[in-house]
């Protein structure tokens, strides 16, 4: 298979070592920042919206996703986020079975994912058994991925990677917004002013930066809602003003998504899960995708790893 790019995964020679050590589900790259290679792109794997469960035969859908993306030899794999499903109302307790669903698929990916957090991963937010709200929902995420900060930075072969946490609990009728906050935002501030202004960046967040999806699925004038994208999106991208922002990989819609915009490529990327573990959702079938990260542009491609849903009709 060969993109329209012109790039096929399976005749590219693979590289010959793993190159980086994983430290607490980060690449472990040396303090310079050797520029990437215009010759040998970086291989990324970008998966995302898993949903792990139990039901439906699920957990041999995740051991199949797992196996066809090792199968890539990718340089890097990086998770979007939404690991398991239905965090954010279901206690610890209730989500545990998710979480080591989840976490069979993680340990059989290589080399280990890095992952960013997804509202489902927002564990206890609002149970929907009436059980008192978390004290901290993202305790969970934090615990599970060996992590003390959600949102954070590593180098790896020559590009600088930021993952956001880029939800707000708010509570009632809308119980999460997109929003990236003050505090986090003055660490980005900070974590810019240490990167090079040469040197690309990879931003990775669940909620998306920047979509068509709603305007194409339901009109031109539709608005993205509040719990589906982010609402200082601008603020955000604001600060990269002075930096190459080469690619914003984002979640959260299901969907298989490019948009190229003032010099940088936003990608949504599908969902391991599809619609949910329904099949196919708005024409993007379960999946995952391949990037190939030059220092001026991205390649792109959206990988089916061949699932059948089993989801019973009407559940």
């Amino acid at each position: 298979m060969t993109t329209s790019s012109g790039f096929s995964p399976w005749s590219r020679l693979r590289r010959a070592a793993l190159i980086g050590m994983m430290l607490a589900g980060l690449p472990f790259a040396p303090a310079c920042r050797p520029h990437p290679s215009a010759s040998a792109p970086l291989q990324v794997v970008f998966f995302t919206d898993v949903h792990a469960r139990t039901e439906w035969d699920t957990p041999q859908a995740l051991a199949k996703a797992a196996r066809a993306i090792t199968a890539e030899h990718a340089d890097l794999v990086i998770c979007g986020g939404d690991m398991i499903t239905d965090g954010f109302n279901a206690t610890p307790a209730q989500a545990a079975p998710r979480w080591d669903a989840y976490h069979a698929m993680h340990a059989a990916i290589r080399p280990p994912p890095v992952c960013a957090i997804g509202n489902h991963d927002l564990v206890g937010a609002e149970p929907a058994d009436g059980s008192p709200p978390a004290a901290d929902p993202r305790a969970e995420f934090r615990t599970r991925l060996g992590l003390d900060q959600i949102y954070r930075s590593f180098d790896f072969r020559g590009f600088h990677f930021i993952l956001l946490d880029p939800f707000e609990v708010t509570g009632g009728d809308e119980p999460y917004r997109g929003f990236v906050g003050p505090e986090q935002m003055r660490w980005l501030h900070a974590d810019l002013a240490r990167t090079p202004r040469d040197v690309p960046i990879l931003l990775v967040s669940h909620m998306p930066r920047l979509t068509v999806v709603y305007q194409l699925a339901q009109g031109l004038a539709t608005p993205v809602p509040a719990n589906r994208g982010i609402l200082n999106n601008r603020e955000v991208l604001a600060a990269f003003a002075n930096h190459r922002l080469l690619a914003v990989l984002q979640g959260h819609l299901h969907v298989e998504e490019l948009i190229r915009w003032r010099g940088t490529t936003f990608i949504t990327g599908g969902a391991v899960c599809g619609q949910w573990w329904r099949g196919p959702w708005q024409g993007t079938p379960e999946g995952y995708g391949v990037l190939l990260l030059h220092p001026d542009r991205v390649e792109w491609e959206y990988h089916p790893y061949g699932w059948q849903a089993r989801r019973p009709a009407g559940r």
